[in-house]
């Protein structure tokens, strides 16, 4: 039970890696917010997972629905000791296909909300004067870039990014930031990522999931149960000496 008495505050945990980091975090005695745009499916996530869980609507791209999620926390739990920055989009075309949308899009929620949502919840850990651990989602896309994912890889490099400056601003606090890179991560996201592929390079359905699954060192794509073990470490108190880093989970893909 390493975060016994803890509150945790997950975004994007209505699905994939959040939820399956809500479902770690429960079974190490934290009460855990499911936060997500989709309130009806953070309801019946928080439902299934247990008495511990329980849902709250955020939209990261709104600041005012961010103070209102980090906020109903405080009030509901007390106190809010661990953030999850989770919420992220994907999107991938050729340099001279870009559009502004979905630059704008990408980077107001895997940058502007990483952003903010950090910052709020800072502020309530601030406040309350106990430190707190804030974990940030990456990329092993933020580690390189690709082709087809100029936007995508540019918004995971930046939060790289913001998880050092971050971390060393607020360490001061005991606030340790630090940040998970995932590989490629099987599910529903990479179906979605499959898609936009087969359209590109001409492939069919399930192709590219096969084709990177191969070329991992490990033999396979990962899951998200695969990262959780990384996340409780971050979010404990043995990671209390461990500032500003982004720890790859990725099966061998990514070395550094």
């Amino acid at each position: 039970m390493r975060l016994a008495g803890k509150s945790a505050l997950i975004t994007g945990a209505a699905r994939g890696i959040g939820r399956a980091f809500a479902e770690a975090y429960i079974r190490e005695g934290a009460s855990v917010a499911v936060a997500d745009i989709d309130i009806d499916a953070a309801k019946r996530t928080a439902s299934a997972i247990g008495s511990s869980a329980y849902a709250v609507p955020l939209d990261v791209t709104d600041l005012d629905s961010i103070e209102q999620a980090v906020s109903s926390v405080v009030t509901r739990a007390g106190r809010l000791d661990i953030l999850v920055n989770n919420a992220a989009l994907f999107d991938l075309a050729p340099i001279v296909e870009i559009s502004k949308a979905s630059y704008d899009r990408l980077f107001a929620v895997n940058v502007q909300g990483t952003l903010f949502t950090m910052q709020a919840a800072a502020r309530a850990m601030i406040a309350r004067g106990e430190g707190g651990k804030i974990i940030n989602m990456a990329s092993q896309a933020g580690r390189r870039g690709e082709a087809l994912v100029a936007v995508y890889c540019a918004t995971k490099a930046a939060v790289i990014s913001l998880t050092q400056s971050a971390g060393l601003d607020l360490i001061k606090y005991r606030i340790n930031v630090n940040a998970i890179a995932p590989g490629v991560v099987d599910g529903e996201h990479w179906d979605h990522v499959d898609s936009l592929f087969a359209r590109y390079e001409g492939l069919q359905a399930g192709e590219k999931k096969k084709q990177v699954g191969a070329a991992v060192p490990y033999g396979r794509m990962g899951t998200p149960q695969d990262l959780a073990g990384m996340a409780v470490f971050l979010a404990s108190a043995e990671a209390d000496y461990v500032v500003a880093q982004t720890y790859n989970v990725d099966g061998g893909n990514w070395m550094s």
